[in-house]
């Protein structure tokens, strides 16, 4: 017989874990797959302990790693497509014509810009960091700016679209979820997003400035060197940025991404074979273990030789163990615990959007995963919303700025490991600069304290209409 998990058996697989990746990042400096190991041992052991046996627990592990495995296929496919696209000549092209295009002053704010306006016309974050963010990570390099700067402004304009675009799966279900009409959602965010997407344009312009003295300083010699050396080691072509053109396209057109990735990685292989002049063997191996060329040139050495589906391997790890590790706390109750007691306490609107967001951020400490991030808050405080009359696009706008973008304050959260694992940058380090994912949560924190932006709904007549409906059945 199961017995009901307490609070202090809720909260040892959370400290733990987090015990565990201070030590892990400060002392062993041993990264977040050994931590990990540790909160799914201590979840599991809390699990046993409560009745299930380990059957039970296995499967919860099993059902928790079944839902990460579209992001585990899409992040393989990224790997071989970076190995294709760089030997197609793609990659350097986008970075030859990058380096000379644009100005390094506002670089770093014009690369959150981009890749913003791409998330929000394709409605995904991953393939907009796998894509236009790898090439500004290039190009950042190759102008001499931080990695952790670069990556931070790509991650900020990523989550600007998959927050706002009506075809983000997450802005759809945070909308479903509670009620709320998707564009009334959608209308409803633009409070929180704009905001803070300004602040993080305004601190991208300051600190690209700054850095941009240090990245000029490389001089044009060393800028030359690096478009000579592409020119003589790739044809470089307009023609070939048709190719994350047609990317786009397959986006829009509502392809499925795994199928439109792999046929864009495919493309990028027959591009190598005929335009390249690369071998069939060379570029099944350039897919399979990442590019690799010697120029000569060290800047160009350390920009393209990266990519291949082995470079995800550990990547894809570390997902597998903290989706795991989401699944035996979901399934056991632990968020339903650990939220128990606050809801109780929640009198007031500031009360109630604080809780949301501490909840939603326990959630994707806890899972790692931006949907049960969403969908567990979701669930949990909609009645909530309904009872003080508050609108419930108030929570969905609320559950999005944590689960959607703020889970990236989490390192060993999926869309953490996979914007890690591509742009080759350690969360840790990113974190600090993407300045939109911590924004967006405090803005929400802002209008929660100060009522501005809360909208009110009277679902008491709603209520009254659907009980005198059931009535008249």
């Amino acid at each position: 017989m199961k017995e009901n998990l307490t609070m202090w058996k809720s909260i040892i697989p959370l400290l733990g874990l987090i015990i565990a990746a201070a030590c892990s990042i400060f002392i062993w400096d041993a990264g977040m797959n050994f931590p990990l190991i540790i909160g799914v041992i201590l979840a599991s052991a809390v699990a046993v302990s409560c009745g299930w046996n380990w059957n039970q627990v296995q499967q919860m592990m099993v059902n928790g790693v079944t839902r990460a495995l579209p992001a585990v296929f899409i992040l393989l496919v990224i790997g071989t497509i970076i190995g294709s696209w760089i030997a197609s000549g793609v990659i350097p092209t986008m970075i030859y014509y990058g380096i000379s295009l644009i100005n390094p002053t506002w670089f770093v704010p014009v690369v959150a810009l981009i890749t913003g306006i791409v998330s929000i016309t394709l409605g995904t974050s991953f393939t907009s960091i796998a894509t236009v963010g790898l090439a500004f990570m290039a190009i950042g390099e190759g102008l001499g700016f931080p990695p952790a700067l670069v990556a931070g402004a790509v991650i900020s304009g990523a989550y600007l679209g998959d927050k706002l675009s009506p075809l983000s799966d997450t802005t759809n279900v945070a909308a479903a979820l509670v009620d709320t009409d998707l564009f009334s959602h959608i209308k409803h965010m633009l409070w929180d997003t704009i905001p803070a997407f300004l602040i993080s344009l305004i601190l991208f312009g300051v600190l690209g400035s700054l850095e941009s003295a240090n990245s000029t300083s490389m001089g044009s010699e060393t800028i030359d060197t690096i478009m000579s050396g592409l020119e003589n080691a790739f044809v470089i072509h307009p023609l070939l940025l048709l190719l994350p053109i047609i990317t786009i396209v397959l986006m829009l057109k509502r392809v499925p991404a795994l199928p439109a990735l792999m046929g864009v990685g495919l493309l990028g292989a027959v591009i190598a074979v005929v335009v390249q002049g690369t071998s069939v063997s060379s570029i099944v191996q350039f897919m399979t273990s990442g590019f690799k060329i010697t120029t000569g040139i060290g800047e160009i050495d350390s920009l393209l030789n990266r990519g291949g589906l082995s470079s995800m391997l550990g990547t894809v790890g570390m997902l597998m163990i903290a989706t795991a590790l989401g699944g035996i706390l979901e399934e056991t109750g632990t968020f339903e615990v650990l939220t128990g007691k606050m809801m109780k306490k929640v009198k007031s609107a500031g009360a109630l959007i604080s809780s949301t967001l501490l909840s939603t951020f326990i959630v994707a400490l806890a899972s790692g995963a931006q949907f049960l991030a969403i969908i567990l808050p979701a669930r949990t405080f909609v009645q909530k919303y309904k009872d003080m009359n508050i609108d419930t696009k108030n929570l969905s706008r609320t559950v999005e700025s944590m689960g959607t973008v703020g889970i990236n304050l989490v390192p060993w959260s999926v869309p953490a490991v996979f914007a890690s694992g591509v742009l080759g940058v350690s969360a840790w380090d990113f974190i600090p600069y993407a300045f939109f994912i911590y924004l967006v949560p405090l803005v929400n924190l802002l209008f929660g304290f100060t009522g501005w932006t809360i909208a009110r709904k009277d679902y008491t007549k709603e209520e009254e209409l659907v009980h005198s409906e059931r009535e008249v059945v």
